[in-house]
């Protein structure tokens, strides 16, 4: 996998360094650089970058401004490594779902290490959902003393209660409740069609009506998102979105 990133700094040695670093980086690839956030909010919406290396003191518009409105944007957002002389920014930087952040001067052992935790969520997303070969197209749960065959193409959502799962049915009257968990269950279904976005929930991909920032609408059930699915449902979110 090869990450496509934008660097940003208004300072000429220091963009220079990371152009550098990620010319020496295999999985990297650098479509575009600039050193201002104004211009990168035109190359990011042009080049549609996976990874931004953002400095945040730029006149103008800072980089942590850039930040929130590209956090506001309900298109396609890249990832963000800050990169800044200021450590003081670091919770702030967090509060922007920046992945990483680092302190200038920084190496290039420093700069890898922010690379690979990049990668890294985005090859677990891309792994989590990617397209499972099947023949099957149903399911088998046990529902007190026999096992009952559902069809993937029949499930709206998939809601576990305690030790039981409930799965909601296209036909809203019906219902199947089963003695298995969630996870155990998330495991008999195609990463493909279904995809787990809260502790309690899985969802059937394409019967989601709607998506807001932190949920998603299936007929008239609204579901949240959990914070530690946002990033895989986010990915998915931006593939369909592009």
């Amino acid at each position: 996998m090869v990450l496509k990133c934008i660097a940003v700094d208004d300072e000429p040695l220091a963009l220079k360094l990371v152009e550098t670093f990620i010319a020496q980086t295999p999985f990297l690839e650098l479509a575009a650089s600039c050193d201002n956030a104004v211009e990168a909010m035109s190359l990011i919406r042009e080049k549609q970058p996976d990874l931004v290396f953002l400095d945040i003191n730029m006149p103008n518009l800072t980089g942590m401004e850039l930040a929130r409105l590209l956090q506001e944007h309900q298109g396609p957002t890249p990832k963000i490594v800050f990169t800044t002389a200021y450590n003081h920014y670091a919770i702030e930087g967090y509060k922007v779902n920046a992945v990483d952040y680092l302190l200038k001067p920084f190496s290039y052992e420093e700069f890898l290490r922010a690379a690979n935790k990049v990668l890294q969520i985005a090859e677990e997303a891309s792994n989590q959902y990617q397209s499972i070969a099947t023949d099957d197209e149903f399911f088998f749960l046990k529902v007190e003393y026999q096992w009952v065959r559902i069809s993937f193409k029949d499930v709206l959502y998939i809601e576990s209660l305690k030790d039981y799962v409930k799965v909601h049915l296209v036909d809203s009257q019906k219902t199947v409740l089963s003695l298995i968990s969630l996870k155990a269950l998330e495991e008999k279904l195609p990463s493909a069609k279904f995809m787990r976005i809260h502790r309690s929930f899985i969802v059937s991909l394409d019967k989601i009506n709607a998506i807001t920032k932190n949920s998603v609408l299936i007929g008239k059930t609204e579901i949240t998102v959990g914070e530690q699915y946002k990033e895989a449902f986010k990915i998915i979110v931006d593939r369909w979105l592009k």
